[in-house]
């Protein structure tokens, strides 16, 4: 199942995704996380993941962020013409120069009696030895770094532990931040924080983009948040891509059953159409559909969903 990226964005492919699959070791089999999952993200937007738990959106990034090996299909990165298994050790270390990771769990990026601004620092010492060994540049541009996501001078010296979870979760967009990197994997990283302060982190991270064209695949579950930030979303079942689209295709007109039992759960701010509103149910066991014998089907646009033919005429007609 395929999305391409949305001209005008970015001329540059900062990643090319084909046919990815991959299997999971359990008890003396293997359980299928993703299945034949294809995708684009341009340089400068954000492609966003949705899906229930266990619907394989960690896993995709796991894979692109090499965390996991052992794939089928091809993932290819930065528009470079090796697939990622491919390059030796060395052109994946020069790789990854340009793509980070920020997790769910903000204290999981730094050691809780690590100051900030080492541990910000941290970001860029394995890969830019020549500015790791001035100290005074070093730390400038730390500071530059915290300043860009909010963080005023007076914590460099605060340790790690001492943060609150937003504070914490900026500190962590900034380490992964300070190289200037071309892609960020952005796993649930706002689930672990209050709903006052996922707004804030969302914000920062929208006017980081805007600041440094950086590519985003955003992963989550909320919903409402990868509306207000993606460009682009795929929605993710079991494994599958069943649907993908701009967010307007997708919230506006969505296809697949499965994606229009997502978006009826979502609550209405309006309380009096909140009132109203009918959470749709859908049970893929019960459904009929057979995810493996679909295939890719344009509703228009870059809109595409998942279906047989018969699937894709009862459900368009």
């Amino acid at each position: 199942m395929g999305i391409d990226g949305v001209k005008g964005i970015g001329d540059m492919k900062i990643a090319e995704i084909r046919n990815l699959s991959y299997s999971y070791r359990e008890n003396c089999g293997q359980k299928k996380a993703v299945s034949n999952v294809s995708f684009d993200i341009d340089e400068g937007e954000c492609l966003g993941l949705i899906g229930e738990s266990g619907s394989g959106k960690s896993t995709i990034g796991s894979l692109i962020g090499n965390f996991l090996t052992g794939y089928e299909g091809s993932i290819h990165l930065m528009s470079n013409e090796k697939e990622l298994t491919d390059m030796s050790k060395k052109e994946r270390h020069d790789l990854y120069r340009d793509i980070q990771v920020v997790f769910q769990n903000p204290w999981q990026s730094f050691p809780p009696n690590m100051c900030v601004g080492e541990g910000i620092a941290e970001g860029i010492r394995y890969y830019s030895r020549g500015l790791a060994s001035d100290q005074k540049k070093l730390k400038e541009k730390v500071l530059e770094t915290m300043h860009l996501v909010g963080l005023s001078a007076s914590y460099y010296q605060k340790k790690c532990r001492e943060l609150s979870g937003g504070e914490c979760q900026r500190a962590a967009i900034g380490r992964a931040i300070i190289r200037s990197p071309r892609l960020l994997i952005c796993d649930e990283v706002t689930s672990a924080l209050d709903v006052s302060i996922q707004a804030q982190v969302v914000n920062l991270m929208k006017d980081i983009q805007a600041e440094t064209q950086c590519a985003y695949l955003f992963i989550a579950h909320d919903l409402s948040m990868v509306k207000y930030i993606s460009d682009r979303i795929g929605v993710l079942h079991l494994g599958y891509m069943v649907e993908s689209g701009t967010k307007e295709e997708i919230f506006s007109h969505p296809v697949h059953p499965y994606t229009k039992s997502l978006l009826s759960a979502i609550p209405h701010p309006n309380p009096v159409v909140e009132k109203h509103r009918v959470a749709l149910t859908y049970n893929y066991a019960t459904s009929g559909i057979d995810y493996a014998k679909g295939t890719e089907h344009s509703v228009g646009g870059t809109h595409t969903v998942l279906a047989t033919d018969e699937e894709f005429d009862a459900w368009t007609k």
